[in-house]
């Protein structure tokens, strides 16, 4: 019994290291990085919950497309808006103001779309989530999404692509998930094993966080080549749409990669999200004591945040 909850324990650190406990100023090689900060250079916004500051902003930086800092610290210049519809999207959720994103994880999405739309019942793909009109972190929801490469894609099968915009607010995605997140149900199909797959053999992507029960079927069902199953990673929640990260782009200056996935394509790692699931290990009788997260002030985020935040 105790194997089985240091195990668990592992599992649980692993998986931390590969979504949002993990990555916040860490480089594609695992070492820590020290981003200079805005600090005090914000001045009489330093101590300002940058949320509220990013918020607020509607329209993007008029500067050259650049992510700068983590995806859980960080913020976005030069951002791109994808257009609410397209030949084979529609974004969700526009009251949100969150069709923003770096023009890599737009060209992703509008290429993913047209794999989609090859798929039996499916138009291409309803786009939730990605990012602010300058990044940085978001008044609501999500810890990650600030720097403009991620992106998150309902599970549900697109029939129109002709929603209006109360229609985009409505309407709901499907949850995917059986038995708390162990299985998939019924409403799984190969065409979610293709759409997920396409995104991950993109060479941008560097993870798509998912529910475990996909994770596993998906290792269940694959007969071809498996190495896109490494970037596919079970994540709590994730059962009403899936989430890409793409790397940060070739070059970047001043945005840092999480790193890597473990070597191999990571089923038996999901296999054992799987089994806790279904038989819970016991309670750590010791558990780390860990600080109460804050928000994030202004002063915290890169420097290069506090020109990305100001500019016209």
């Amino acid at each position: 019994m105790m194997l089985h909850r240091v195990f668990a324990s592992a599992a649980l650190i692993l998986a931390l290291a590969s979504c949002g406990g993990g990555e916040t100023e860490t480089d594609i090689s695992g070492k820590k990085v020290a981003l200079p900060t805005i600090g005090s250079s914000g001045g009489a916004l330093n101590n300002v919950v940058a949320k509220r500051l990013f918020g607020a902003k509607s329209f993007a930086s008029s500067q050259s497309p650049a992510a700068y800092g983590s995806y859980s610290k960080g913020c976005l210049a030069g951002a791109v808006q994808l257009p609410e519809t397209g030949p084979t999207w529609q974004a969700m959720r526009l009251s949100r103001n969150r069709n923003w994103a770096h023009p890599e994880t737009i060209d992703m999405v509008q290429k993913l779309s047209r794999k989609a739309a090859q798929q039996p019942g499916w138009a291409g793909i309803y786009v939730g989530d990605m990012s602010q009109a300058r990044g940085g972190p978001m008044l609501t929801g999500h810890r990650s999404h600030q720097i403009g490469l991620d992106a998150d894609i309902w599970m549900l099968p697109p029939k129109s692509l002709n929603l209006s915009r109360a229609e985009r607010e409505s309407i709901s995605s499907i949850s995917l998930r059986r038995a708390k997140g162990a299985y998939v149900n019924a409403s799984w199909t190969p065409a979610h094993h293709e759409v997920i797959k396409a995104a991950a053999q993109d060479p941008r992507t560097a993870r798509i966080f998912v529910f475990p029960g996909a994770k596993v079927q998906m290792c269940e069902d694959e007969k071809g080549d498996r190495s896109w199953l490494r970037k596919v990673r079970p994540w709590y929640g994730h059962h009403y749409h899936f989430h890409v990260r793409l790397k940060c782009p070739s070059g970047a200056r001043g945005c840092v990669d999480q790193a890597p996935p473990p070597p191999g394509d990571g089923c038996a790692d999901a296999r054992q999200w799987q089994r806790n699931i279904l038989n819970p290990p016991p309670p750590d009788p010791t558990p780390p004591k860990t600080k109460p997260r804050r928000d994030l002030l202004l002063a915290d985020l890169p420097a290069q945040c506090n020109t990305v935040l100001n500019a016209d």
